[in-house]
């Protein structure tokens, strides 16, 4: 290449390095200081929908929504100074979301759910649920998942539109939740009699709600005992102390009224065929 052509060319290099590089270090400058203010105005408007006596899952996702509002026109203003033209770069967008949309119709799905369950409330923030077989206490409502937090304080992700899709029980609706423990009971013992004593067991736990009563009944015949089913009712936020005090309070029953239990004494051992 001659050297008149290799001149011309870092002379362009040099002037578009002149007039571009600026724009982006503004670019960022806008970016960094963009999103600081973003996330001071998210803040200020979650105080104010606090004050307005909004409730929790509305305002967790009216927030998130903000938020991401806000974000975005900081990247359309850093865009605009590196001089992108609104017009194309709306163009743009509108052909990646298309694309991204037709990629996407689950995420898509999943948001249009999540405005269901605002609006028409299935259930709330701290409410006790079962969705299909998943039970657990609503933690937040996002705009694209629920968060349930299990008796087990595990915290399951369930996305909105496999909520809606679903069969939903809300228990705390109705202010008590049904808890379904088994024990066991030897054959030659009186069931009635057992029944008795069980009953009297679970007066004895404060967590137990006396109405609607406890049901107590033959579940199963296991090979060396009958398994009983005991189902109280409890307040959806005391499932795992009632749940212990209970089986606390039979064991303590069974061992005061004698009642035995039935179990292998050992292992029997045999040949391996070939």
């Amino acid at each position: 290449m001659e050297p008149e052509k290799i001149q011309e060319y870092l002379g362009g290099l040099q002037e578009w390095a002149v007039s571009f590089i600026p724009k982006v270090l503004l670019a960022v400058v806008i970016i960094w200081i963009g999103l600081k203010i973003a996330k001071r105005l998210s803040k200020l408007i979650s105080v104010s929908i606090d004050k307005a006596g909004i409730e929790v899952g509305v305002k967790e996702f009216l927030c998130s929504i903000i938020d991401l509002v806000l974000k975005v026109i900081v990247f359309l203003i850093a865009a605009s100074v590196v001089g992108i033209e609104f017009s194309a770069l709306f163009g743009l967008l509108a052909a990646a979301g298309f694309a991204v949309g037709l990629a996407l119709q689950g995420f898509l799905g999943n948001f249009a759910s999540g405005l269901t369950i605002i609006f028409f409330k299935p259930y709330k923030v701290g409410d006790w649920v079962q969705v299909s077989d998943t039970f657990g206490k609503v933690k937040s409502i996002e705009i694209f998942s629920t968060n349930l937090v299990t008796p087990g304080d595990k915290t399951l992700v369930i996305p909105n539109g496999q909520v809606t899709d679903s069969i939903i029980t809300n228990f705390s609706t109705r202010g008590k939740i049904r808890i379904e423990l088994s024990v066991t009971m030897p054959y030659e013992e009186s069931f009635p009699r057992v029944k008795k004593i069980i009953e009297q067991a679970l007066k004895k736990v404060e967590y137990i709600l006396q109405e609607p009563a406890p049901q107590i009944g033959i579940l199963s015949y296991d090979s060396h005992n009958l398994v009983i089913s005991v189902r109280p009712y409890i307040l959806p936020d005391q499932y795992w102390e009632a749940t212990f005090e209970v089986h606390a309070a039979i064991k303590e029953a069974f061992q005061e009224n004698n009642v035995k239990v039935a179990y292998s004494e050992g292992v029997e051992l045999g040949p391996i065929g070939e």
